[in-house]
């Protein structure tokens, strides 16, 4: 495809062949493609921006971006249109279309704008160039832009167009000028202001933007003490001090300032500024005093005769002040009681701030009153606040002689040392004269009762002793004084001197004693006196005044005043029985003088130590044979107490543990004595509970635990020593004393005739029941030992417990009888000797050959304490090494289960507790034996009809004797009245262990 300037077209070439090419033409072809209008004109954006500056010149030109159309020809941009939108109509500023040799042409009756033409002009590559033109002037200031819309258009048929928005943004140029808003700023600031306090801001304004409207702030036409004093910020136009301005310095600051813009070339404005500087009250009358005909005045001291007449001036005072109005008005005065006064020099109206006054005397001058005056002036101006200031004249009053010497005081007393060297100045005696001249010059002497003691120097005065003085013999001496003047008519005066003798520190102090000894009571509360020391000294005052110290004792304070001995700490006789230290008695003189006395201290013993044990501990034990004979010694409990004397006497007693009194101790040595024969029952462990006394008042004790087992031998001593760690956790109010088994074996005939008896009679009835049954029509089934028996009348009956039971009208009593049983069954070794329950285990061979009754085992009761009823029987109690099914004495194990519920026991039974703590407080501690107890006992009705028929019995927790209580629970097992529920029981299986509980309801076995 081609294209030229006018047209597209395709070239292309036909050939055309003869048969079998005898012959072949060539045709040239061209296919011209013929536009049509089908692409609208379009400009580079939407939105075209043009910035023009203003106050351009009419006729400036700028080239607008043209438009672009991808059809040529007639098809393509024909012409453009500038329109000026105003509100709803739009209005065409002027089009252009066909342009030729750069001339322009309007579209008819078109409008056109006051400020821009649109004009197009014809390129030399054919293409049409939009330019705009400025016809009117263009003001930043009060226009700075304009929006018109550039509308293109082609020349299709029917014709395309677009348009965009023309934003005409004129840009600025320095045209304008700062302006001042005043021409003239005038301000009030006060003197003395400080550096940095604001004035007054000056302000101008330019209607330029940017740099051209950035306006800066200089100093115009200024002095030097202008810049000097003040500040302008060049950017916010802030005039400010700089330096503190004095108003005496300077009354009022004129300037100007000037306000220019950075434009260029910069424009500027110019204001006044005329500071008046406001007067402060900051300075103070200043007074002047000035000599005035022939009183003589010098360096402030004016000399003026007494006998000058009352009114004379004698200086000129001078008053002003720097400030203005107010602040200078200044008022004086003569301040004091003296005979002076101010008066007006003229009584001519003068400067406000300046005045003249003449010193008066108001009053007659007397040399004898006052020899001299101190006028003082002082000047007050009238300022907000006030200031003030003063001046003084001295003035000196002449004098006549008309005075005799008078000594200042009537009486002089001296205090002087003793042990003087001879010829010392005691004191120095002045009289005054009022006169002056030779009638103030004095004599002194003395009067003759000084019997050459003292001597008095006539003219200075001075008084001197001419002999040693000693305090101690005389203490005060005195005589007078007489001074006389050397005037024509002498006069005199006089006056006493007493001469008090001071003591020196000749002496030191002395105790009453070399050795002081005290006697205290240990456990004295801290800061208690224990003792007092009596000291004196010949000396007086502070000589005599002494300082007590305890010397190298830290325990121990004394008090100065009264000699009191204080201990700093509560005393122990045990840790130290004598204090000795030394008391220090110093006085007050210079240099000090001392002495020293002895304190010995003896702490006396009280009873507050309670005896110790030493030997032996409470967790050993010793071991006592059997055989021992009596008065054996057994074991020395040895005990210490720190005390001394009767509070150190011990004696032992045992006041526990000897339930037998098989032991006794000597009270005074503290050794223990078999007393006692040994029997069976002895056998095991005793804890003695020793108390050791001291004699003291109130009397001190300790307790101590002595452990004696006694055995044959000791072949097991970890058996032990867990029962002495037993024993020191079980409560001293427990006895702890030999086998606890050993009671219930007397018992052992009676046990086993129960035994026979019981189980005589539990077969009595099972031959009963079974023929019962048998006779029974519906009854086909037998005994299947460990299944429930639905038809087994020797089940607990079901209760309604709703329901009371009916009462006999007849009151009949039941005469059922109540069984309750124990007997226990032990197997021994397989040689037939006995088990030692502490040093031997049992076997678990089950070929064990006979058994024994074993008392007080575990968890058996006292059947004494809690069946009351007729035919009380032992409970049964199997060994956990009983003979397996098939042996010979499997009696009990092979009772029917029927035979093996818990019954109820009458109503003494309910006091079971006591049994239980009786069993788990002596066999789970002493008997290490694995019994596995198993209660068997009887069900009975109770006797009286109006009970309910709650099931009640003693039974054990059902722990093997391996296992200590507090592996089960935190209390131990525990024996007690607990009820049991009426439809269901315990049946034991062959090998000795309780069996499953089986439930009378519905036939069912719950576990």
């Amino acid at each position: 495809m081609i294209f030229d300037e006018n047209e597209c077209f395709i070239d292309f070439e036909v050939s055309v062949i003869g048969p079998a090419q005898s012959w072949v033409d060539l045709f040239e072809g061209k296919v011209i493609i013929l536009d049509i209008n089908d692409n609208t004109p379009s400009f580079p954006s939407p939105v075209l921006t043009l910035s023009v500056e203003e106050n351009r010149p009419i006729g400036t030109l700028y080239l607008l971006p043209t438009a672009t159309d991808r059809d040529f020809g007639r098809n393509g941009i024909e012409r453009y249109e500038l329109i000026q939108d105003n509100g709803d109509n739009s209005r065409r500023l002027g089009s252009s279309g066909d342009s030729f040799s750069g001339k322009r042409r309007f579209e008819e009756g078109a409008s056109r704008s006051s400020v821009f033409e649109l004009q197009v002009a014809d390129t030399t590559d054919g293409e049409k160039q939009p330019q705009l033109i400025i016809k009117g002037a263009l003001d930043r200031e009060q226009r700075d832009s304009y929006e018109l819309t550039l509308r293109v258009r082609d020349g299709g048929d029917p014709p395309r167009s677009s348009q965009a928005i023309l934003r005409v943004m004129i840009t600025d140029v320095n045209d304008n000028s700062p302006r001042f808003e005043k021409s003239v700023y005038e301000a009030d600031l006060p003197e003395n202001s400080s550096p940095g306090a604001p004035i007054l801001q000056l302000k101008a304004a330019d209607a330029d933007v940017g740099v051209n409207g950035q306006i800066e702030y200089v100093f115009g036409a200024a002095t030097e003490s202008v810049r000097r004093l003040l500040r302008l910020d060049e950017s916010t136009g802030w005039l400010s001090v700089l330096h503190r301005i004095d108003r005496e310095e300077v009354s009022q600051l004129r300037f100007t300032v000037m306000a220019r813009d950075r434009g260029q070339p910069p424009k500027m404005d110019k204001a006044t500024v005329v500071l008046n500087i406001k007067d402060e009250n900051d300075n103070v009358p200043a007074i002047e005093i000035r000599k005035i005909g022939r009183i003589f005045l010098k360096d402030g001291i004016a000399n003026v005769a007494e006998d000058v007449v009352v009114d004379t001036p004698i200086a000129l005072v001078q008053v002003s002040d720097r400030d203005q109005g107010e602040n200078g008005i200044v008022t004086c005065t003569v301040v004091g009681d003296v005979p002076f006064q101010l008066k007006p020099a003229s009584e001519m109206e003068g400067e406000q701030n300046k005045k003249k006054y003449f010193l008066h005397t108001s009053a007659p001058l007397d040399y004898e009153a006052t020899q001299e005056y101190n006028v003082v002036i002082v000047a007050v101006d009238s300022g907000s606040p006030s200031l003030a200031s003063n001046n003084s004249l001295i003035v000196k009053v002449g004098d006549t002689n008309d005075n005799p010497p008078v000594f200042s005081q009537n009486v002089v007393e001296v205090s002087f040392p003793e042990n003087n060297p001879p010829g010392e100045r005691v004191t120095t005696v002045a009289a005054i004269d009022a006169d002056s001249g030779k009638n103030a010059e004095i004599a002194y002497s003395l009067d003759s009762s000084v019997n050459g003691l003292f001597s008095i120097d006539a003219d200075s005065g001075d008084i001197r002793v001419n002999t040693i003085l000693d305090r101690e013999q005389t203490e005060r001496y005195e005589f007078k004084v007489i001074a006389k003047d050397k005037g024509i008519n002498t006069l005199q005066g006089s006056a006493t001197v007493v001469v008090l003798v001071a003591d020196k520190n000749d002496n030191a102090p002395k105790f009453m004693q070399d050795v002081f000894t005290f006697y205290v009571k240990e456990n004295l509360e801290p800061n208690s006196p224990v003792g007092m020391v009596t000291v004196i000294d010949a000396d007086k005052g502070q000589n005599a005044e002494m300082s007590l110290f305890i010397e190298e004792e830290e325990d121990f304070s004394i008090e100065n005043d009264t000699g009191t001995i204080f201990s700093t700490l509560s005393f122990d006789r045990e840790q130290k029985t004598t204090y000795t230290f030394c008391v220090k008695a110093v006085d007050g003189g210079d240099p000090p003088k001392s002495a020293t006395a002895t304190v010995s201290l003896f702490v006396m013993d009280e009873n507050d130590n309670a005896p110790t044990v030493t030997f032996p501990i409470n967790s050993s034990y010793t071991l006592l044979p059997p055989s021992s004979n009596i008065r054996t010694v057994v074991r020395t409990v040895i005990a210490t107490d720190t005390d001394t004397g009767p509070n150190a006497d011990l004696s032992y007693s045992i006041i526990g543990g000897n339930p037998f009194k098989l032991f006794e101790i000597d009270g005074g040595t503290g050794v223990i004595s078999l007393v006692g024969k040994l029997e069976q029952k002895h056998f095991g462990l005793h804890r003695l509970v020793v108390q050791v006394n001291d004699s003291g008042q109130p009397s001190q004790s300790t307790t101590t635990l002595v452990h004696v087992y006694v055995n044959e031998t000791l072949s097991n001593s970890t058996v032990v020593e867990a029962q002495v760690a037993r024993s020191l956790s079980t409560s001293l109010n427990t006895n702890i004393a030999g086998d606890p088994n050993y009671d219930l074996s007397k018992q052992q005939l009676s046990i086993v005739i129960g035994v026979v008896s019981g189980i005589m009679t539990v077969i009595l009835i099972i031959l009963v029941v079974v023929m019962a049954r048998y006779c029974r029509p519906k009854n086909k089934n037998g005994y299947e030992a460990g299944k429930k028996d639905h038809e087994d009348f020797f089940t607990p009956q079901q209760h309604d417990k709703s329901k009371k039971p009916k009462k006999d009208k007849k009151k009949q009593k039941s005469k059922q009888p109540l069984y309750s049983s124990i007997v226990t069954v032990e197997a021994s070794k397989p040689n037939g000797q006995r088990y030692d329950g502490v040093n031997e285990k049992l076997s678990d061979s089950p070929g064990m050959g006979r058994y024994r009754s074993v008392n007080g085992g575990p968890g058996s009761p006292d059947l004494a304490r809690h069946y009351k009823s007729s035919s009380p029987l032992p409970t049964v109690q199997l060994h956990p090494q009983s003979p397996t099914a098939g042996k010979k004495h499997q009696a009990v194990q092979d009772l029917p289960p029927a035979n093996t519920f818990v019954g109820t026991g009458d109503n003494i039974s309910l006091g079971s507790d006591h049994c239980s703590e009786y069993s788990s407080q002596t066999i789970n501690k002493y008997n290490k034996q694995p019994f596995r107890r198993v209660t068997f006992s009887v069900v009975s009705q109770p006797q009286d009809p109006h009970q309910q028929g709650s099931l009640q019995s003693c039974y054990d927790s059902g722990l093997d004797e391996s296992e200590t209580p507090s592996s089960k629970s935190s209390s131990g097992p525990r024996l007690g009245a607990l009820p049991l529920p009426e439809d269901s029981y315990e049946r034991t299986t062959p090998d000795g262990s309780v069996g499953e509980a089986e439930h009378m309801e519905n036939g069912e076995k719950e576990h």
